[in-house]
Order: structure tokens, then sequence, then C-alpha cells
């Protein structure tokens, strides 16, 4: 099969690593991968695998860009006839609509990657977009589509994102306190979290958790990895709680698994989340993991025994659970151990891709 990804750009992100595994995880299983985007931080990735790269001006957050949908669309047109492509795979509500416009004009099979919630917006319910078929990452984002948006249950296929479990198997030749100085860090124990800065990920709640951790480990230290809207307003919450120096933020980095490296507890207090790509690394690389019992999440953390998990935008049960694992180095250990061994068997990222090549085929089937 010939594949056709489309999302808005290829800066690192959730919706990055998903395309790029899920490419590379095809290409390797003999189908020809192709990636239209904007461009970004990590298409060097693609390219060094061998997927092929269509740059295309996508790079808006409205749907409603018609200049920039109509200079894709028409760029997509002699790409799509040139490449004889069979499926077109959209992963973001701007590339779903542009999906939708190749699929009625080439009549391709459109299908489109759910990765979380969406506003309950007039226009989504005028011009849904969704494709031949959805792909839905966790039980809470199909209940969404269902309930919220109407979906047809049977237009619907659950596959979880995938871990490539091989990374398991490096190992760091630098020391782990090297790592911590190069992100500027010191000698404390380091929670972290890795997501965009957006209101749904939590960040308020967690900052405001370090600062009652901080009475109890004073040497504690919070690396916040992503970039987003919200910088401004958390670098505020910052300097109001007065806890600057314990609080790290790094925008971008060029290896994710260094970051997550250096954490002793991954914490993701999302207020709304579709499954979680970032929370899931961490578990793969044996990270005891803090949740909030909301969407996906729910799907990862079993309480108690490969995480924690707390009641959303709560502060204080926050805090109590971070000051919990570090109070108790042992049981975070365990915890960890069995968030390996449940990635391992539940979420790899050959089941991912067969698992996705089987959509692609019932549906090109369904085509006759």
């Amino acid at each position: 099969m010939n594949i056709l990804f489309l999302t808005n750009h290829l800066n690192v992100g959730g919706i990055t690593t998903y395309v790029f595994s899920l490419a590379k995880g095809l290409k390797d299983r003999g189908h020809k991968a192709y990636v239209a985007s904007s461009g970004g931080d990590s298409l060097t990735r693609f390219t060094e695998q061998g997927i092929i790269y269509i740059p295309i001006p996508i790079r808006t957050k409205s749907e409603a860009n018609i200049f920039k949908l109509g200079l894709s669309f028409f760029k997509l047109i002699s790409h799509i006839k040139q490449k004889d492509i069979d499926i077109i795979h959209s992963n973001t509500r701007v590339t779903q609509v542009l999906g939708c416009l190749l699929e009625r004009y080439t009549h391709k099979t459109h299908i489109t990657t759910c990765h979380g919630f969406f506003t309950k917006r007039f226009s989504r319910r005028l011009f849904p977009c969704w494709g031949s078929r959805i792909i839905a990452i966790s039980e809470s984002v199909r209940e969404h589509l269902i309930e919220d948006f109407g979906v047809r249950a049977e237009n619907i296929s659950l596959v979880y994102n995938g871990i490539d479990l091989e990374r398991l198997k490096l190992r760091y030749a630098q020391n782990r306190e090297e790592v911590k100085l190069k992100f500027g860090l010191g000698n404390g124990p380091v929670a972290g979290i890795v997501a965009r800065l957006s209101d749904v990920k939590g960040h308020i709640f967690l900052i405001r958790a370090m600062k009652l951790v901080l009475e109890k480990f004073p040497d504690a230290q919070l690396l916040i990895v992503g970039e987003g809207r919200m910088k401004n307003t958390l670098d505020r919450l910052t300097a109001e709680l007065k806890i600057e120096k314990n609080v790290f933020f790094i925008p971008k980095v060029n290896n994710i698994q260094d970051a997550l490296y250096i954490m002793d507890l991954f914490v993701m207090p999302s207020i709304k989340e579709g499954l979680g790509l970032g929370l899931m690394e961490a578990m793969s690389w044996g990270k005891a993991v803090i949740g909030s019992e909301v969407g996906g999440i729910k799907n990862l953390i079993r309480h108690g025994y490969n995480g924690l998990l707390v009641r959303a935008a709560d502060a204080e049960a926050l805090s109590r659970a971070i000051i919990e694992l570090l109070q108790e180095p042992v049981k975070a250990s365990v915890l960890g151990n069995n968030a390996r061994l449940f990635i391992s068997e539940n979420f790899s990222l050959e089941k991912m891709v067969c698992e996705t090549e089987r959509v692609y085929r019932e549906c090109l089937n369904e085509k006759g």
C-alpha cells in the first residue's frame, strides 16, 4: 500500500511521535509511507528512515483558513495521482478537513485518527470530515465520539497507541548526574512531565503541588518539557509561589529519552486525556508514574500496581502522591517495574502497526 499521512507540523509532540512510529512500522512491513506537513524539528527523523516528505503550507490551527487549505489541496492532488496513493490518513482537525476534500476529489480512502477530545462546535457537526473510518486511541475517545458527536460505533476502530520497545535495550553511556547538569538541574529528586503547555494538561495543579512538595523535600525539582500558550501563565504562577529555582521549563529537547532518563517520577495531571503517549513512554522506561483519574489515563494506570491515580484538578492530592513516592523509593521502584511490564505486554508498537494495517485493508476491501 501507498499511505499518505497528513499532520500540521512535525515538531516534538504526541501526534508527531504517533505518525513517525506508524509510518516507520508500515514501511518496515513493505508499504510506502509519505508524510505531508509544514515541517518541523523532527523532520530529519522521518527522512532518515526513508519516509518521503511532501511540504505543504498547512501550519494553521483554523479549519477555516481557506487559503492554506486550498494551497495544500492543490499541491497534494498531483502527488496522490503520481504516487498512486491508496490511503490518506489525517491526524488533526485541520488535516481532517483537508483529507475529506482530497477524498471527495480523488475518491481515495480517507481515515482519521482521533488523538483526544474535540470541543462540540457547530462546525464539527455541520462538516464532520471523519473519513471512511475513525481510529480511536482509547476507549474513552471512542465513547466521546459516539456520545458527543453521534458517530456510529461500526465506523470506529479502537487501536491503542504503541511504544517502540526496542528502545528498552538501549543503555546510556552518560552518568545520570551529567545529563541533569545538561538540563541545568541540581542533585535533588526530579518529578517531570512531557506535554504541550495547554490548560487541559493540568500544569497549574502540578506547579501548585510542587509548592507543597518542597515543604517536605526542599531540594526536589520539577522538570516541565513542552511549549504552548500557557507558558506565561505558568511562569507567573511559579513566581507567585516563589519556587522559580526548583521549576525548570525546557521548551524542546532533541531526544525526549534524555528528559525521561533523569526523572525519578513522571506526573500526568491532565483534566482531559485521550491516552497519553508521554505517560506511556515514561512507563516503558520503568518510571514510577502518577496520573489524573480521567480519560485514557485510567486505561494505563492501575492504582497501586503500576502507578498512582489521583483526582483531577486537585493539587493537594497530587502533592501527597508525589511525596509518598519520594518517601518510599522501594515502592516507586516496584511500581516502575510493573509499569514497564504492563506496557510491553499490552502496548507494543508492532501491535499498533498490525492493527492499523488491518483497518486499512478492511476499508479498501469495503470500497471494492
